[in-house]
Protein backbone atom coordinates (compact mmCIF):
# COMPACT_ATOMS: atom_id res chain seq x y z
CA UNK A 1 0.00 0.00 0.00
CA UNK A 2 1.00 3.29 -0.74
CA UNK A 3 0.57 6.74 0.53
CA UNK A 4 0.78 10.18 -0.54
CA UNK A 5 0.38 13.49 1.95
CA UNK A 6 -1.21 16.47 0.63
CA UNK A 7 0.97 19.13 2.52
CA UNK A 8 3.70 17.36 0.24
CA UNK A 9 2.61 18.38 -2.96
CA UNK A 10 3.00 21.79 -4.54
CA UNK A 11 0.54 23.49 -5.90
CA UNK A 12 -0.27 24.37 -9.47
CA UNK A 13 -2.39 26.62 -10.91
CA UNK A 14 -5.23 25.41 -13.17
CA UNK A 15 -4.92 25.37 -16.98
CA UNK A 16 -8.31 28.38 -16.38
CA UNK A 17 -6.01 30.39 -14.17
CA UNK A 18 -9.30 29.87 -11.38
CA UNK A 19 -7.42 28.28 -8.97
CA UNK A 20 -4.93 25.61 -7.73
CA UNK A 21 -4.58 21.80 -7.65
CA UNK A 22 -2.50 19.49 -5.70
CA UNK A 23 -2.25 16.60 -7.42
CA UNK A 24 -1.83 13.37 -5.03
CA UNK A 25 -1.58 10.61 -7.99
CA UNK A 26 -1.02 10.56 -11.65
CA UNK A 27 -1.38 6.51 -11.71
CA UNK A 28 0.10 5.09 -13.59
CA UNK A 29 2.89 7.51 -15.08
CA UNK A 30 2.51 11.23 -14.75
CA UNK A 31 2.91 11.53 -18.56
CA UNK A 32 0.61 9.23 -19.71
CA UNK A 33 -2.26 9.06 -16.29
CA UNK A 34 -5.23 6.45 -16.50
CA UNK A 35 -6.40 8.10 -13.15
CA UNK A 36 -5.61 11.35 -11.37
CA UNK A 37 -6.54 11.93 -8.05
CA UNK A 38 -5.91 15.75 -6.66
CA UNK A 39 -7.16 18.52 -4.03
CA UNK A 40 -8.02 21.84 -5.42
CA UNK A 41 -8.19 24.81 -4.34
CA UNK A 42 -11.39 26.81 -5.99
CA UNK A 43 -10.65 30.72 -5.46
CA UNK A 44 -13.11 32.31 -7.90
CA UNK A 45 -16.31 31.46 -9.64
CA UNK A 46 -15.84 30.38 -13.26
CA UNK A 47 -15.87 27.16 -15.26
CA UNK A 48 -13.93 24.19 -14.88
CA UNK A 49 -11.04 23.05 -17.31
CA UNK A 50 -12.57 20.44 -19.91
CA UNK A 51 -11.20 17.15 -20.06
CA UNK A 52 -12.37 15.04 -22.82
CA UNK A 53 -12.28 11.53 -22.46
CA UNK A 54 -12.45 11.50 -19.16
CA UNK A 55 -15.13 10.86 -16.10
CA UNK A 56 -14.58 12.98 -13.00
CA UNK A 57 -15.89 12.65 -9.99
CA UNK A 58 -16.14 15.85 -7.34
CA UNK A 59 -16.37 16.47 -3.88
CA UNK A 60 -16.31 19.36 -1.61
CA UNK A 61 -14.05 19.36 1.33
CA UNK A 62 -14.31 22.45 3.23
CA UNK A 63 -15.87 25.88 2.29
CA UNK A 64 -19.55 26.74 1.99
CA UNK A 65 -19.64 24.98 -1.53
CA UNK A 66 -20.30 25.32 -5.11
CA UNK A 67 -23.35 25.73 -7.59
CA UNK A 68 -22.01 23.21 -10.86
CA UNK A 69 -23.48 23.95 -14.18
CA UNK A 70 -23.92 20.58 -15.72
CA UNK A 71 -25.46 19.20 -18.83
CA UNK A 72 -27.98 17.46 -16.56
CA UNK A 73 -28.61 21.04 -14.79
CA UNK A 74 -27.43 22.86 -11.37
CA UNK A 75 -25.98 20.80 -8.80
CA UNK A 76 -25.00 22.25 -5.58
CA UNK A 77 -22.67 20.81 -3.66
CA UNK A 78 -21.10 21.61 0.60
CA UNK A 79 -19.16 19.78 2.28
CA UNK A 80 -22.04 17.85 3.80
CA UNK A 81 -23.07 16.14 -0.46
CA UNK A 82 -22.06 13.03 -1.73
CA UNK A 83 -19.67 13.54 -4.51
CA UNK A 84 -21.14 13.86 -8.24
CA UNK A 85 -19.74 12.13 -11.46
CA UNK A 86 -19.69 14.51 -14.87
CA UNK A 87 -18.43 14.02 -18.32
CA UNK A 88 -14.63 16.00 -17.81
CA UNK A 89 -15.25 17.16 -21.47
CA UNK A 90 -18.50 19.15 -20.38
CA UNK A 91 -16.51 21.59 -18.39
CA UNK A 92 -19.35 22.61 -16.45
CA UNK A 93 -19.40 25.89 -15.03
CA UNK A 94 -18.61 27.05 -11.28
CA UNK A 95 -20.07 29.59 -8.79
CA UNK A 96 -18.99 29.97 -5.03
CA UNK A 97 -21.43 29.52 -2.78
CA UNK A 98 -19.29 32.07 -0.46
CA UNK A 99 -15.82 32.10 -0.51
CA UNK A 100 -13.16 29.91 -1.79
CA UNK A 101 -13.54 25.90 -1.23
CA UNK A 102 -11.36 23.04 -1.31
CA UNK A 103 -12.56 20.10 -2.95
CA UNK A 104 -11.33 16.33 -4.06
CA UNK A 105 -10.82 15.35 -7.51
CA UNK A 106 -10.77 11.88 -8.97
CA UNK A 107 -10.58 11.77 -13.11
CA UNK A 108 -10.15 8.28 -15.26
CA UNK A 109 -9.90 8.08 -18.58
CA UNK A 110 -13.13 6.14 -20.38
CA UNK A 111 -10.63 3.50 -21.91
CA UNK A 112 -9.67 3.06 -17.83
CA UNK A 113 -12.80 2.35 -16.52
CA UNK A 114 -15.52 3.70 -14.12
CA UNK A 115 -14.11 5.54 -11.26
CA UNK A 116 -16.29 5.68 -7.94
CA UNK A 117 -16.28 8.77 -5.22
CA UNK A 118 -17.83 7.86 -1.62
CA UNK A 119 -17.98 9.06 1.53
CA UNK A 120 -16.03 6.87 3.87
CA UNK A 121 -16.81 6.81 7.81
CA UNK A 122 -16.00 4.82 10.66
CA UNK A 123 -17.30 1.33 10.10
CA UNK A 124 -17.77 1.43 6.79
CA UNK A 125 -16.04 -0.80 4.21
CA UNK A 126 -15.15 -1.10 0.41
CA UNK A 127 -14.57 -4.58 -1.15
CA UNK A 128 -15.32 -5.96 -4.78
CA UNK A 129 -13.04 -6.41 -7.77
CA UNK A 130 -11.05 -2.85 -8.65
CA UNK A 131 -8.29 -1.98 -10.71
CA UNK A 132 -7.36 0.44 -7.92
CA UNK A 133 -8.52 1.59 -4.92
CA UNK A 134 -7.79 4.37 -1.78
CA UNK A 135 -8.78 6.28 0.71
CA UNK A 136 -8.20 9.90 1.15
CA UNK A 137 -9.09 11.04 4.69
CA UNK A 138 -10.11 14.09 6.40
CA UNK A 139 -10.00 13.42 9.63
CA UNK A 140 -7.47 10.87 12.18
CA UNK A 141 -8.27 7.71 10.26
CA UNK A 142 -7.73 4.31 11.04
CA UNK A 143 -8.03 2.24 8.50
CA UNK A 144 -7.63 -2.04 8.57
CA UNK A 145 -6.58 -4.29 5.33
CA UNK A 146 -6.11 -8.25 5.77
CA UNK A 147 -6.46 -7.79 9.67
CA UNK A 148 -3.72 -4.93 9.94
CA UNK A 149 -4.85 -1.44 11.51
CA UNK A 150 -2.87 1.05 10.06
CA UNK A 151 -2.90 4.99 11.17
CA UNK A 152 -3.29 7.14 7.98
CA UNK A 153 -3.21 11.08 9.00
CA UNK A 154 -5.80 13.95 7.64
CA UNK A 155 -5.25 14.60 3.93
CA UNK A 156 -3.37 11.76 3.19
CA UNK A 157 -4.58 9.49 0.49
CA UNK A 158 -3.50 5.56 0.80
CA UNK A 159 -3.76 3.10 -2.09
CA UNK A 160 -3.12 0.30 -3.85
CA UNK A 161 -3.41 -0.90 -7.61
CA UNK A 162 -5.03 -4.38 -7.99
CA UNK A 163 -6.17 -4.86 -4.05
CA UNK A 164 -7.40 -8.40 -3.15
CA UNK A 165 -8.37 -8.00 0.28
CA UNK A 166 -11.73 -5.39 1.86
CA UNK A 167 -11.09 -2.39 3.49
CA UNK A 168 -12.22 -1.45 6.81
CA UNK A 169 -12.63 2.33 8.45
CA UNK A 170 -12.44 1.44 11.84
CA UNK A 171 -12.18 5.05 12.81
CA UNK A 172 -12.05 8.14 11.50
CA UNK A 173 -13.61 9.97 7.95
CA UNK A 174 -12.83 10.57 4.73
CA UNK A 175 -13.69 9.46 0.77
CA UNK A 176 -12.95 5.85 -0.32
CA UNK A 177 -11.28 6.41 -3.94
CA UNK A 178 -11.85 3.01 -6.49
CA UNK A 179 -11.20 2.40 -10.33
CA UNK A 180 -13.93 -0.74 -11.85
CA UNK A 181 -13.58 -1.97 -15.12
Amino acid sequence: MKRVELQRCAPQPWRNGGGLTRELLAWPAAADWQLRVSVAHIERSGPFSAFPGVQRCFAVLQGAGVRLQLPAGECVLTPASDAVAFDGAAAPGCELIDGATEDLNLMATHAAGHPRLLRASAGSSIAGAARWRGLFATEPAELTVSQQAQAVAPGTLVWQADPAEPWHLAAGAGWWLSLHA
